[in-house]
């Protein structure tokens, strides 16, 4: 027997359980985990109060990426062994002690990180490079606005851009998290008491910024279009989806691009791709010190209801982690 962290009902954090589950082989495609240690994201709050869809055929329980050792590997997979040190982006399923993932999603675990930091970043650094790189094409002096500067992806984005030379410009609600995203080498404002629109604009000469990477969803929309330069690329990838009015000539005047992305529900096909291109153009940098991992706290694996009620209260800079028993520091 194995265990994990399930739900039976939507609802509060105190709905999930650490509980016995049936041990699974892989399929001839995918690779067993041992996990060691997985991310919490906004994402599972949402699952856990059935405000989220979960993909057909995706793995039960919440957890959108992990690191840990392959104990198992499929028939038809050739890359990977037992024994090998990964991280890996998870359809679902990495509150757990082991998973299954098409190998396909699985990345070496960087060299110098931890197990803990190795899981803060495959789901953020694949929603980011999807986006960022494969969507908007940022690139060596354009310019960014980031919203969300606390969060996981926030903090990665943050570090992405300015690894590859893009000038960053960034929003969060409060000067502990604005302070953090200055460190972090942004230009960071308090849309609390600021108007993140004029001070973007003020910060780009009136040029506004060549792509706009959202969280907030239909609250910010019509003001997002107002920070685009000529040619730029709103890319939402959460928030709200109440509706809401748009004035088209916003777009039409920029030659504007609008996005809406979601990482989670694309096809293994478009995962192994993104996985690819981390992999190939992220794991550098990361393990090059230009992007560090930024993680606000980790609790045990069976208390994930303590990492949910603290993620809920806004206050995190950077990822919250669950550590299995499995760890060993490395």
């Amino acid at each position: 027997m194995s265990s994990a962290v399930l739900f039976d009902r939507p609802g509060a954090p105190d709905v999930l359980r650490f509980v016995p589950v049936e041990r699974r082989e892989p399929k001839p495609d995918e690779v067993l985990i041992r996990v060691e240690a997985a991310g919490v994201n906004n994402a599972d709050l949402l699952e856990r109060r059935g405000l989220y869809p979960v993909p057909p055929g995706a793995p039960r329980g919440l957890g959108l990426e992990c690191a840990g050792t392959i104990s198992a590997v499929g028939s038809e997979v050739t890359n990977w062994n037992v024994g090998d040190e990964v991280c890996a982006l998870l359809t679902g399923g990495g509150y757990a002690e082991e998973v299954a993932v098409p190998a396909v999603q699985v990345m070496r675990k960087p060299q110098g990180l931890t197990m803990v930091e190795a899981a803060s970043f495959p789901e953020v650094a694949c929603t980011v490079y999807s986006n960022l790189a494969m969507i908007a094409r940022l690139a060596p002096g354009k310019t960014v606005l980031v919203h969300g500067a606390g969060g996981g992806i926030g903090s990665f984005a943050i570090q992405w851009a300015r690894a590859i030379g893009a000038k960053v410009i960034t929003t969060a609600g409060s000067e502990t998290k604005t302070e953090a995203a200055r460190e972090l080498g942004a230009e960071a404002i308090n849309y609390r008491t600021e108007d993140f629109v004029s001070k973007t604009l003020a910060a780009t000469d009136g040029r506004g910024v060549d792509a706009i990477l959202d969280v907030v969803g239909a609250k910010y929309l019509q003001r997002n279009l107002k920070c685009l330069a000529q040619d730029g690329h709103l890319i939402m990838i959460g928030g709200s989806m109440t509706p809401t009015t748009v004035d088209l000539w916003e777009i039409f005047s920029r030659r504007a691009s609008v996005s809406a992305t979601m990482l989670r529900s694309r096809p293994k096909e478009q995962k192994a791709a993104i996985v690819a291109g981390v992999a190939r153009e992220v794991l550098p940098l990361i393990e090059g010190g230009l992007i560090r991992p930024i993680i606000d706290s980790v609790f045990p694996l069976r208390q994930a209801h303590r990492a949910h009620e603290l993620l809920e209260t806004g206050r995190t800079i950077g990822k919250v982690i669950l550590e299995s028993d499995y760890h060993g520091g490395r």
